[in-house]
């Protein structure tokens, strides 16, 4: 199975969507120091890690070296890319889009401000905060929406392009 540019384009578009709805929950939980279900706990900011899709992912078919000597080949007739230790690369099966690989919990720090008159304060008068940085979600924010618009903005040249053939 191989994807058309409109599925690339489309799995990264997919991909975008998640990680703005991610920025979008680390920003509205900004001040949260509560559980859903009303119990002390701290929001704990969460990222987005995208991972590449492969039709032929990387592996360990590679072909046997020819001449023993070198640590790389390539092989114009059939389009195959080997490196020393078994691992190849078939120029045939390009990379075919982007998918979510996992939205895990960040490992930064929480926030803690003095403010003795908070009820969620601890005997000392501090408050825990979620560990999340509004600038950085910002810049995140507009560079996923970039990143998204550049998605779209691919889809539409390449039906512009698919129209332009029909016309021929």
């Amino acid at each position: 199975m191989s994807f058309s540019s409109f599925d690339i384009s489309a799995s990264g578009m997919h991909a975008q969507k998640v990680k703005m709805n991610t920025i979008a929950s680390n920003i509205a939980n900004i001040n949260t120091t509560r559980n859903p279900d009303g119990s002390p706990g701290v929001y704990v900011r969460k990222d987005v890690t995208f991972k590449a899709i492969y039709q032929d992912r990387l592996g360990s078919t590679a072909p046997a070296f020819p001449d023993g000597q070198h640590e790389a080949y390539y092989s114009q007739a059939n389009g195959i890319v080997a490196l020393r230790g078994g691992i190849s690369y078939d120029e045939r099966e390009l990379s075919q889009g982007v998918e979510v690989a996992e939205i895990t919990n960040s490992p930064d720090p929480y926030k803690t401000i003095y403010d003795p008159s908070n009820p969620e304060a601890d005997e000392d008068g501090f408050v825990t905060l979620p560990n999340i940085n509004i600038v950085e979600e910002m810049v995140n924010m507009v560079t996923a929406s970039r990143a998204y618009e550049a998605n779209s903005a691919t889809a539409e040249t390449t039906k512009g392009m698919i129209s332009a053939a029909m016309r021929i």
